[in-house]
C-alpha cells in the first residue's frame, strides 16, 4: 500500500504562510483537482479498498444524500478535463479502466485521487463529519469521528489546541462557495497510504526510521445549494530522499512532527 510521488510539488514547512496553523490560501478552482503522476497506483490501491473494506473506508449519515449528491454534479463537470471521459457503461478513467456509476461518494472514490469529507452544521453553530470516502486516512478511523464536530474529530492531535480549534471554526464559518480555499501539512511517516489508528492507538515515537514525507492538499468548498463544506484530500507520499535540496534545508530549519 505504498505508492511514492518521485517529488513533493508544495513544502508547507517552507512557505511561511502554511506554517501557522490552520494556514490557508485562496483556492483557484481550476487547479482544484489533479491527475498527477502516481495516478494508477494510487487508483489500483483505491478500488482495492473499495471492493475489499468498503465499510472502513465509506460512510454517510442520514441526510448526507443530497450534499453528496451535490457535490458529485460539481465534480462531474470537471471530469473531462482532467481525462476522465463518460462512455457506455460508465467513466473511463486515464488508466483504462471503466467505473459504472453508483452513489456519489463510491463514485468519487473511484474516479480520482482525492478523499472527500462533507463537512455540516450541526444546529449547536459547529460544523460535524457527515459521509465521507476516505481511501487514505492519516492515522485516524472514519467511524470514530462520523457525525462529530471538528474539535472532537481532532481530539487525538497535539497540535490541534482550543485556540487552533476556534481558528478553524471561524475558517468553517467564513468558507463561502465564492471563496473556496487550500492548505497543505506535512509529518515524517513510517506508514503506508491507507492509515487507520484508533484514537487509542498510541501516537507518540521516538527513535523510528521515517523514510517518507505525507503531506495533504487539503481544500475547503462551500456547497451552494446544501451549504455543506467539502473538505477533499489529494494526499502525496514522497521519500525524504527525494526531496529537493532547498526543501531538505528548511525541513531541517524547520522540523515537522512524526506520525505512524
Amino acid at each position: 500500500m505504498t505508492v511514492l510521488h518521485p517529488a513533493l510539488p508544495f513544502a508547507p514547512w517552507a512557505d511561511p504562510r502554511s506554517r501557522r496553523l490552520p494556514g490557508v490560501m485562496p483556492l483557484d478552482m481550476d487547479d482544484w483537482l489533479r491527475v498527477d503522476e502516481v495516478y494508477a497506483g494510487q487508483m489500483a490501491l483505491r478500488d482495492a479498498l473499495i471492493a475489499e473494506r468498503e465499510t472502513l473506508v465509506h460512510t454517510a449519515m442520514p441526510g448526507a444524500e443530497a450534499a453528496a449528491a451535490e457535490l458529485w454534479a460539481l465534480v462531474r463537470g470537471r471530469l473531462p478535463g482532467l481525462g476522465i471521459m463518460q462512455v457506455p457503461g460508465g467513466w473511463r478513467r486515464p488508466d483504462g479502466v471503466v467505473v459504472a456509476e453508483g452513489p456519489p461518494l463510491l463514485t468519487l472514490g473511484r474516479l480520482l485521487q482525492n478523499d472527500f469529507c462533507l463537512m455540516q452544521e450541526d444546529g449547536a453553530g459547529e460544523h460535524m463529519l457527515t459521509g465521507a470516502i476516505l481511501c487514505f486516512p492519516a492515522g485516524w478511523v472514519l467511524a470514530e469521528k462520523l457525525g462529530r464536530p471538528m474539535l472532537r474529530i481532532h481530539a487525538p492531535v497535539v497540535k490541534y489546541t482550543d485556540d487552533v480549534a476556534r481558528r478553524v471554526q471561524r475558517l468553517m464559518d467564513a468558507v463561502r462557495p465564492e471563496t473556496p480555499m487550500w492548505r497543505m501539512n506535512a509529518h515524517l511517516s513510517r506508514a503506508a497510504l491507507f492509515n487507520p489508528l484508533s484514537e487509542d492507538h498510541p501516537r507518540a515515537l521516538s527513535g523510528d526510521a521515517m523514510p517518507y514525507v505525507r503531506a495533504e492538499r487539503q481544500c475547503l468548498i462551500r456547497l451552494p445549494q446544501t451549504r455543506a463544506v467539502v473538505f477533499s484530500i489529494h494526499t502525496y507520499l514522497v521519500a525524504v530522499s527525494d526531496l529537493t535540496p532547498e526543501q531538505a534545508e528548511a525541513l531541517a530549519a524547520h522540523p515537522i512532527h512524526k506520525s505512524r
